[in-house]
């Protein structure tokens, strides 16, 4: 019988303690970040126009497209119209600091409704203003935080994801927090529709929605003097000449109120 208590108190006092071990143990690495990967949370697509942007730019027949002037910009854009070959009021510059290692600074958002579901192309028309070496100043910063899938894929179908995304594998080159570097090549500065990620290993850029909805693609700033005029987004069974063809028939934008 003694013995009987003698091992009752022995559980009793050991298993808590064994319990508080583990959990102070995890709040430990927990607050240390040991157990904490960097990865980009995926944001689910909104049903309703973003009132904090306050328009939405609207996918028709799996195509959209875009004059990347039409939005607000903050400090550091400039918009520039003394050059031919460009569509609407003109085109934005970077005039900012360049950023090359932090996504985010002068960031623009594009609201947009997908109906026709599916994987999209992007690409964009853009040039490099400064200097004439066309491997400087001639990318921005690239995401699309709710869309299923984002990433690079060659003609032969191998693909990068960006870094942060927690997909492998990354491109070469910057990539962190969900961004894409997203650059166009070439010497010739004339206004051209390119854009491919992944240091001399070009992919070009797709993503994926797969429910309809409002889905954010963010901009931000890398090279300064990198210049854009547009933006156009065409599902990947649709071939970009087509889409460039149907460009300038532009998406309709439609504002929450």
């Amino acid at each position: 019988m003694r013995t009987l208590l003698i091992l009752s108190l022995i559980v009793i006092f050991a298993f808590p303690s064994c319990s508080n071990e583990e959990a102070s143990l995890e709040e430990q690495l927990t607050e240390d970040g040991t157990e904490q990967e960097d990865v980009q949370e995926l944001k689910e697509p909104e049903n309703d126009c973003p009132g904090s942007v306050g328009f939405v730019f609207e996918e028709k027949d799996g195509i959209l497209s875009i004059e990347f002037e039409d939005n607000d910009f903050p400090e550091g854009w400039v918009l520039k119209d003394a050059i031919d070959g460009v569509s609407g009021q003109g085109y934005m510059q970077w005039e900012g600091d360049a950023s090359m290692g932090n996504p985010g600074n002068g960031m623009i958002t594009f609201p947009v409704r997908i109906t026709d579901t599916g994987t999209y192309r992007f690409t964009w028309k853009s040039s490099y203003r400064k200097g004439d070496n066309g491997t400087e100043h001639n990318d921005s910063w690239l995401r699309f935080p709710d869309g299923q899938d984002f990433f690079g894929m060659k003609n032969d179908g191998s693909k990068v994801y960006p870094g942060g995304s927690g997909k492998e594998p990354n491109p070469n080159g910057a990539s962190k927090e969900g961004w894409f570097k997203v650059y166009r090549s070439g010497n010739d500065n004339s206004f051209k529709w390119q854009a491919r990620t992944s240091d001399h290993d070009a992919h070009d850029v797709y993503v994926t929605f797969e429910e309809p909805g409002v889905y954010l693609m963010e901009i931000s700033a890398r090279s300064d003097f990198h210049a854009i005029d547009r933006l156009l987004l065409h599902k990947e069974d649709i071939s970009q000449n087509e889409a460039l063809s149907q460009a300038d028939d532009f998406s309709a934008k439609k504002s929450c109120d």
